[in-house]
């Protein structure tokens, strides 16, 4: 079989390459022909671990590649991905979807023969509806099904969720397409993975509907931590506590700074908006949303509480940018906040971050970039850890007493024990948990 991937993004690449790695010829397409040029180069647009080898391995064999000319890799597909970036609507939250909507558009002058029609970019209820209205009206003759196939990749083990994945959702109606898709996952067949065929607009809603429950969960545990705060609580105990019932689950009930990230923001904003123009409200997502942007502000004002009340001509060393570890993604994260909040306070930012400083000066994050951990702390009143990396897991304490203008370290990940590092020396302050500055 063969597939066309549209768009070499961190969807589309990560999905193009495991395909292929399950034996399926796959064409990767995007306009950017700068982009299409470094994947020839097995150069990666996007940071993930071990992309770059698979990427090569396929190439190498035959089964992967990449172009900018959609036209002839629409016309040899089976199947074609739209796979397109639909980040928040500017000014109302909606997810825009004129990429997913001109995708299809093109598509449909391109088709030869019947073709699926795949939606693996997050979008709205009815989207799919849309995508088959303007295929119909470009192409009335045209042969082919719309079908839903979210995607649930975390981005640091998005390879390994594709290949072992949870379960894989899949919306259509039509017998034919499902026996596409079927095929194109049969390998996820053979080591049985739930494979969930339903409706298209529950596909959809059901990629929503997973992400926005997650969100919920870390907005929880974030409002558990302030309490356990106030009353002298542990909330790495809680969350294990309520973490061992099987209704609940451990996972995302680790306490920060907020949510960020490419999907968390901008589709908890976009259910909430469909939700709304429904006459359907989703309350406890609307405040989930309002408390994680309040959220990050409030990780400022701890940073400054530990450093005396205010920051104003201090040097502050930060640790990690990126939302999350093991990604260069920027987008949202709670350093897009954190930080320019403390520099309106009057402090002066030197950060590293081993994957995400070059994301981050593209966002606009005007501060001192330093090449490692320990040269951003040298001289600094203080140390925030806002990105738990693993190489800032096991920092040399005595080194970081050491290098630090006064010994107050702020880990807003709790990736250190409070007993541990008060013993140390330190003024620590961390989320949720007795013992601590905070």
């Amino acid at each position: 079989m063969r597939i066309a991937m549209i768009g070499t993004g961190y969807v589309g690449l990560v999905s193009g390459a495991c395909f292929s790695e399950f034996g399926i010829e796959v064409i990767c397409v995007d306009k950017d022909e700068a982009k299409i040029a470094g994947l020839h180069q097995n150069k990666m647009p996007i940071y993930e671990p071990g992309l770059d080898a698979l990427v090569a391995d396929n190439v190498k064999a035959g089964r992967l590649s990449f172009t900018t000319d959609l036209k002839a890799a629409v016309a040899q597909a089976d199947a074609v991905f739209i796979a397109v970036g639909t980040p928040s609507r500017r000014g109302d939250g909606h997810a825009d979807l004129s990429y997913v909507y001109a995708a299809a558009k093109e598509i449909a002058e391109a088709m030869d023969g019947y073709t699926v029609v795949v939606t693996k970019s997050t979008v709205p209820v009815g989207t799919g509806r849309e995508v088959e209205k303007i295929i119909k009206e470009t192409r009335p003759d045209a042969d082919f099904d719309v079908v839903s196939n979210p995607e649930f990749l975390r981005e640091g083990s998005a390879i390994n969720d594709f290949m072992r994945p949870d379960r894989v959702v899949i919306g259509t109606e039509s017998e034919r397409a499902r026996a596409v898709m079927k095929q194109l996952y049969r390998v996820l067949y053979l080591i049985e993975t739930p494979i969930v065929f339903t409706s298209l607009q529950t596909s959809e809603l059901i990629k929503y509907a997973a992400n926005t429950f997650l969100a919920a969960k870390i907005t929880f545990i974030n409002e558990v931590a302030d309490l356990c705060e106030a009353v002298g609580a542990d909330v790495h105990d809680v969350a294990k506590g309520i973490g061992l019932d099987g209704r609940i689950g451990k996972k995302f009930l680790h306490p920060g700074p907020g949510y960020g990230g490419s999907c968390f923001p901008k589709d908890t904003l976009a259910l909430v908006r469909t939700a709304r123009d429904k006459g359907s409200p989703l309350r406890i997502i609307e405040t989930v949303v309002d408390i994680n942007e309040k959220r990050k502000a409030q990780m400022a004002d701890k940073v400054v509480k530990a450093c005396g009340g205010s920051v104003k001509g201090k040097t502050i060393a930060v640790l990690g940018l990126t939302f999350k570890p093991n990604t260069d993604d920027m987008r949202d994260s709670p350093s897009l906040v954190i930080v320019p909040a403390l520099q309106a306070a009057g402090a002066t930012i030197r950060a590293f971050d081993p994957e995400g400083m070059e994301e981050a000066q593209k966002m606009g994050l005007d501060l001192t970039y330093c090449d490692d951990a320990y040269t951003t702390m040298d001289g600094a009143d203080a140390l925030v850890v806002l990105t738990e990396w693993n190489e800032f897991r096991a920092l040399n304490l005595t080194r970081v007493k050491s290098l630090l203008k006064t010994p107050v370290l702020v880990d807003l990940r709790n990736v250190y024990e409070p007993s541990e590092m008060i013993g140390a020396g330190f003024h620590y302050a961390c989320i949720g948990r007795p013992g601590s500055a905070s």
